[in-house]
């Protein structure tokens, strides 16, 4: 047989598709850890400017007095 049959083509491309959906998954779940990752970074870097802040306030309020 020279050539592949219609279910084996059929099949081929079914594997394909799934291989395809299951690297698309794989991507999907590290760029979702990266960004996680990221808006941690984020919500720390915010809390020391919070904190940096009120430091501040109470330095301007003990001036003012």
């Amino acid at each position: 047989m020279a050539g592949l049959d219609l279910a084996q083509v059929i099949l081929a491309v079914i594997v394909g598709t799934l291989a395809a959906i299951v690297y698309s998954l794989r991507i999907l779940i590290l760029l979702e850890r990266r960004v996680a990752s990221m808006e941690g970074n984020i919500q720390k870097m915010t809390e020391k400017v919070l904190k940096e802040e009120t430091v501040i306030e109470r330095a301007m309020l003990k001036k003012r007095k």
